[in-house]
């Protein structure tokens, strides 16, 4: 089973990437899983105020399907 991850503004700039695919079977299955794996793999900054989206809807948690896309926002800022 796999997923589509895609890293947008500086998150895009510290992994090196725009997109990758993942097989969840190597990280887990769940939304926090996901974002543990590349975390951990990037040393990603600031992970608390990252937000993530899958398949376009922020902030959804549980389990992931085939197919799905996760996506990893970097902090909104107000105006």
């Amino acid at each position: 089973m796999k997923v589509r991850v895609r890293y947008f503004g500086a998150i895009a700039e510290q992994t090196g990437r725009n997109e990758e695919v993942l097989d969840l079977t190597a990280v887990g299955f769940m939304v926090q899983d996901v974002k543990s794996f590349c975390l951990e793999k990037y040393s990603l900054s600031d992970a608390e105020s990252l937000q993530l989206a899958v398949n376009q809807e922020l902030n959804k948690k549980g389990e992931l399907s085939d197919g799905d896309e996760v996506a990893f926002l970097p902090p909104f800022a107000g105006g």
